[in-house]
Order: C-alpha cells, then structure tokens, then sequence
C-alpha cells in the first residue's frame, strides 16, 4: 500500500535502484528501470538513488523521461559496480587500469550533471596491492579524485568511509576528513552511511558531528544491512543528530532485499517517517 509523501522539512528519503543487473546485494532494486522507478515512486519516495555501472550501457533519454514520470529526481549516482563487476580502481597496480577507473567516473560525472546528482566514490577507489606502499596507493588516489573533480566542477563528489572488510583505505569518518583535508578540493565532500558506521565508528552520532561541514549524502542501512528497524541501530538518535547539524540532503536507503525487496522498501519508509516523527 502506498504511503503519503513525508513532509520533514529537513531531509528527503530516497531508495537505491541498480540501472543493471549487479552482484552487489545491498540493492532492494536491481534492473526493470520502468516498473521499479514507478514501484518506487507509488511507495512515497522522494526520490531514486541511482547505481550505475558504467552510463554508456544506458539509454539515458529514457531513463529522463521515467523520471519525469514519475516525479523522482537523483540526488545521487552509485559506481561501486565498476569496481565489483570490472574491477576498475583508483588503486590498481596496473596504471591502465586506473585510467580506466578515472574515465568511467568521469562519464558518471557528466550522468551526474545532466540528472543534477553527486557522484559517489566508495569501493571503486579499490583496495591496496601488497605490490605497492600505502603511501603510493593515497598518491594515486589523490591525483584519480584530483582528475575527476576538475572535470566537472559543479558536480559534488561524496567519499564514502567503508569498513575495513570491504577495504583497506578510508574506513573512518576521521581518515576520510585527513583524506580531504590533502585533496583541497570544494566539491569533494562525504557520504556516511550507517551500516559502515556501526562497525568502524566509536560513536556514530559523534562521528557525524564531527563531519558535519562535509556531509554530502547520507546511506541508511541497520546494523545487519537490512532496513532501519530490522536491527539494533538508534535511528531516532541518528535522526535528531542529522537535524541538529541541519542537514538538509536525502537520507538514502541502501538495504539488502530482504525479506523482499517490497517489504524492505515499504518498511524502510514506515519506519523512517516513525523514528523521525519521535525527533520532532
């Protein structure tokens, strides 16, 4: 059954839908661009989150003209998958590979223009080659982002911390602060998700706090990747923080399908509009 549009006067909720079809699990959404994009818009989103493996596979009028139909703007643009289905990274001892990296974010960053969207840096920065010194792999992480980020100015870039069992570079929220505090670029900011959070973070709350000023975008998940509600996360706490630092951008919904994804999608939104309605 579909729920009302929220009114939250702060932050908007939107859900990740994959363009294609993904090994990557923590996707209520994957494919059936048409009757997931309308699913999604029925359910009472405000908007899609969108995992895109590489934007040349895309009919991207189509993909305007859904949208459109179905009211939902992007506030964001997932890559991870070149790195899962490819194996594309920043890191990558082969510097053709890196290359390769760096020009698929750059074709998502011009996706990103066109949708008004970010783009999101998570595992596609890749994981440290025993081959290479940890200080090599920063440099060129540094000079990828670099590359990417004076591409298109205007378009935001999020870096996403994510825990150490997925990688092995940027896992906090304080690395991934030092991190920009070397790159010095104005439209690279973060994105914090909570999944990642509960297991890397002493204090979630306090760890948003601490990044306030470079809070680009928001992941929700519980403490077992399922919907917020489903596990031991205080979203209501987590909530009342992102409202006193004024956050203001989407909080989006990166769950496992489970139990399917409908029910997760619907309870994901339920639960939602409940832990913020305790905060206000």
């Amino acid at each position: 059954m579909p729920f009302e549009k929220w009114d939250y006067k702060m932050m908007n909720l939107s859900i990740v839908l994959s363009t294609q079809p993904a090994a990557f699990n923590a996707l209520a959404y994957k494919g059936k661009l048409a009757e997931n994009l309308a699913k999604i818009s029925q359910l009472g989103y405000d908007g899609v989150e969108l995992a895109v493996r590489d934007p040349h596979l895309l009919d991207i009028e189509e993909l305007e003209i859904l949208l459109r139909e179905n009211n939902l703007p992007v506030p964001a643009i997932g890559t991870g998958q070149a790195y899962g289905e490819e194996g594309l990274s920043f890191i990558h001892p082969e510097k053709k590979i890196r290359e390769q990296a760096i020009e698929r974010i750059k074709a998502q960053l011009k996706l990103a223009k066109k949708l008004n969207a970010l783009v999101i840096i998570g595992l596609v920065r890749g994981r440290i080659s025993q081959l290479i010194p940890r200080e090599l792999a920063e440099w060129w992480l540094i000079d990828a982002l670099t590359a990417c980020a004076v591409s298109e100015p205007s378009v935001k870039i999020a870096i996403e911390p994510i825990n150490r069992y997925e990688t092995d570079i940027i896992n906090t929220v304080d690395s991934a602060l030092k991190f920009l505090g070397k790159l010095k670029k104005d439209n690279v900011g973060l994105l914090l998700d909570t999944f990642h959070m509960n297991i890397e973070e002493p204090s979630i709350n306090e760890s948003i706090r601490i990044a306030q000023d470079k809070i680009f975008h928001i992941h929700i998940a519980d403490s077992n990747r399922w919907f917020p509600g489903a596990g031991h996360l205080d979203f209501r706490n987590i909530f009342e923080t992102l409202g006193k630092i004024n956050y203001t951008g989407f909080i989006s919904a990166e769950i496992m399908p489970l139990p399917d994804a409908d029910t997760a999608a619907e309870n994901t939104i339920m639960n939602v509009k409940r832990f913020w309605g305790l905060c206000v």
